[in-house]
């Protein structure tokens, strides 16, 4: 069963994401475009381009088109879905420069990036690329929360970004 924290983990995982709420409705925007939130009768909603909600509800037999969006009971989505959906609502809803970067970053591999070191992997570096950060010097500005925080990075990729860091 998916729940708020993993429809709430799934949107924040994205670059400039507000979270915010209005009358009993938790609410996710990018850009000051809302794309993600859970209604008071547990329903999530998703804006998405009109192709991918078609393919949405061709995909679930409970989601529904309701004006810009889909909707469907949070209970019948799995976490994996969620997380393909909210992105494609992010991507449709993210400025056009914000969703090219993350696009790239997508395709990014270890050692591909900057002058991050190869040795953080690969879901390591696409999260920093996602996240803006391409530099090692950048990297110096964050702590280790901010950096964990960051859906693929781990505590590997962390010490061996400060390793590399102490090298220097």
């Amino acid at each position: 069963m998916t729940t708020f924290a993993q429809l709430r983990k799934a949107a924040l995982s994205h670059p400039e994401v507000v979270e915010g709420s209005a009358d009993g409705v938790r609410v996710f925007a990018v850009a000051g475009e809302e794309f993600a939130w859970l209604d008071s009768d547990a329903h999530v909603r998703l804006r998405l381009p009109a192709a991918e909600a078609e393919d949405m509800v061709s995909q679930h037999a409970t989601a529904e088109r309701a004006g810009d969006f889909v909707r469907l009971p949070i209970d019948d989505i799995n976490g994996q879905a969620l997380n393909y959906w909210v992105r494609r609502a992010w991507l449709g809803c993210a400025p056009p420069e914000l969703a090219a970067r993350a696009t790239a970053a997508e395709k990014a591999g270890a050692g591909e990036v900057g002058d991050l070191p190869k040795a953080i992997g690969r879901p390591a570096t696409r999260a920093l690329a996602n996240a803006g950060i391409t530099t090692l010097d950048q990297v110096a500005g964050l702590s280790d929360a901010e950096l964990l925080a960051l859906h693929g990075v781990g505590p590997r990729a962390v010490r061996i970004l400060r390793e590399t860091l102490a090298a220097r």
